[in-house]
């Protein structure tokens, strides 16, 4: 299977739910045999549930669902909804009295796009599972990514439309690495391939500026440099948060798994600029599905590239919405 997705990894699926007229939703990723997890939150504005048990020391060895979801706090409820799925379908940790199913999740602040008053739930959550499957996941406003933005240092005025991205890599010996992106950063999102900007703080007052068609931007890391936006930024959105799923057929311990979750938040900050900030909650968990023998060095650094790769699909398909300019009309 080559869907260039996160799916290509053995034992995953993928599930979006989103409501595309309040422009929020939901995104799970099912293991129903159970995965080895890790994760590594790096923003400052996290939140999140059942990261804990993740850390190397717990008990706990192995998840059955990640969620990732819209709707700032609120949008943790739709967890209840992958458990309910999960319990139904008799899948999760075996206490000897009943079966709990182990679902980490995380959430971004979409609240400033679409309608403020409408979350992702349990109900949506447990919609994500029933669309769950191996095929291809949809990009771009789908899922966690339905009313995800960028570029925000002035708001909602001059920022991007972005959403969900997904790539897979194939290396040697069987190995895959692949990752998922919903993408809603304070900051710019840029090429670290040729250092150019691909979506992020526009210039210009009302919509895009083009230059020999392309988006005109106003750079965030420079205009952080002026007065001005350093006035701006101490009134600064909490209106963010990037959220990540790396996944891999290679086996990895959870003290391996936590390490290649470290690793894949670089590729994160080759991508968006400024990266891990106060007003970011970054998030990414890494997941192991199969025995496949590889080097932990190894899977953190394609980690690091997939996460890349996913963060730029993520901007490049999303379409406009919200009053908010996407690339993914071009």
């Amino acid at each position: 299977m080559n869907s260039d997705s996160i799916v290509d990894v053995p034992g995953i699926e993928v599930g979006h739910a989103q409501d595309e007229v309040a422009l929020t939703g939901c995104t799970v990723i099912l293991c129903r045999k159970g995965a080895v997890a890790g994760v590594d939150v790096r923003g400052s504005a996290p939140g999140t549930r059942e990261t804990d048990l993740l850390d190397p020391v717990n008990l706990v060895q192995k998840i059955h669902a990640v969620l990732l979801a819209g709707g700032s706090a609120f949008g943790l409820d739709a967890a209840s909804g992958v458990m309910r799925y999960l319990e139904e379908h008799k899948i999760g940790l075996n206490t000897g009295v009943a079966k709990v199913p182990i679902v980490p999740a995380a959430i971004l602040f979409d609240l400033g796009v679409g309608r403020k008053d409408v979350h992702p739930d349990a109900e949506m959550g447990y919609k994500a599972c029933l669309a769950a499957s191996r095929s291809a996941p949809a990009e771009g406003n789908v899922g966690a990514g339905t009313g995800a933005s960028v570029g925000k240092l002035f708001g909602n005025a001059l920022a991007m439309k972005s959403g969900m991205g997904s790539v897979s890599l194939h290396i040697a010996g069987g190995i895959i690495v692949g990752a998922m992106a919903a993408v809603n950063a304070f900051g710019d999102v840029m090429d670290p391939g040729n250092g150019e900007i691909v979506a992020g703080l526009r210039s210009g007052r009302v919509g895009p500026v083009r230059v020999g068609g392309r988006e005109k931007f106003a750079d965030m890391v420079a205009m952080m440099k002026k007065p001005l936006a350093r006035n701006v930024l101490r009134l600064a959105s909490l209106s963010n948060t990037t959220l990540g799923v790396v996944a891999t057929n290679a086996k990895l311990t959870k003290t391996e798994a936590t390490k290649v979750a470290q690793m894949a938040h670089d590729g994160l900050a080759r991508a968006i600029r400024p990266a891990h900030t106060m007003f970011d909650g970054e998030t990414i968990f890494a997941l192991s599905t199969s025995n496949k023998s590889a080097d932990v060095t190894t899977i953190g650094t394609f980690a690091a590239e997939a996460m890349t790769q996913a963060i730029l699909r993520g901007v490049r398909l999303a379409a406009s919405a919200g009053g908010l300019p996407g690339l993914g009309d071009q």
